[in-house]
């Protein structure tokens, strides 16, 4: 999944794209708002993480500004704001959480995963695929019960698909939501990363859960 963070502490930033990466995360960063509200409107996001006073532009401005051009893009407020009024004024505009600082790093992780759920309208962690289980919270894969290890890319990659089962994805749209927007990385990667994918998901002999479809990318079909 791929994250913005608008934040001018470069501290905090530094720390939060670390931590994110650590944990799957695709992620941009900006600590002006001006860059910030760029990098929102020009690029698709699962979740923004919008600091609130930033240099440039404030991050009620981001916010109403991303509204009004039509952006659904899920987004958190994390802001040492911590009155009633703010938390108020920041939802009412249209943003979807709103977390204070200091924070816990492992309830960030919990509400950026319940957005990007409640994006893709997955109730729960677990999306199985026909014999294929993909754990969105803990990461973890399982083909026919057992343990599937994959590199961070590969498991990118296969959550992206069936967090998007049904539609086909081109190896464009997969490498804009697993590398950030800096990433020089190109589609043969993608195609390395599908090979390694099928590979190792389909040690049973199965047909693969993951589908070519010539011109125009991959797919999940939807299943149980």
């Amino acid at each position: 999944m791929k994250l913005l963070i608008i934040e001018d502490s470069k501290r905090l930033l530094r720390s939060l794209g670390y931590g994110l990466k650590k944990h799957g995360f695709s992620v941009d960063m900006a600590t002006d708002g001006r860059d910030g509200l760029d990098f929102a409107l020009f690029n698709d996001y699962d979740v923004i993480i919008l600091d609130l006073m930033l240099p440039g532009i404030d991050g009620l401005t981001i916010l109403r500004k991303l509204r009004a051009a039509g952006k659904k893009t899920h987004i958190l407020i994390l802001s040492a704001r911590d009155q009633v009024d703010d938390r108020v004024q920041g939802l009412c505009l249209g943003a979807d959480d709103y977390m204070i600082k200091p924070f816990s790093f492992e309830e960030l992780i919990a509400r950026i995963n319940t957005l990007v759920r409640r994006k893709y309208e997955v109730k729960t962690p677990e999306i199985s695929v026909d014999g294929v289980s993909v754990n969105t919270a803990t990461k973890e894969v399982k083909s026919n019960g057992s343990v599937v290890t994959l590199t961070p890319g590969e498991y990118a990659i296969l959550e992206h698909l069936v967090m998007n089962r049904g539609r086909v994805l081109s190896k464009d749209q997969l490498l804009d939501a697993v590398h950030d927007s800096e990433s020089y990385a190109s589609r043969n990667v993608i195609e390395v990363l599908v090979c390694n994918l099928r590979k190792k998901l389909d040690h049973s002999g199965k047909k693969s859960i993951i589908k070519t479809r010539r011109g125009y990318g991959y797919l999940v079909e939807q299943g149980a």
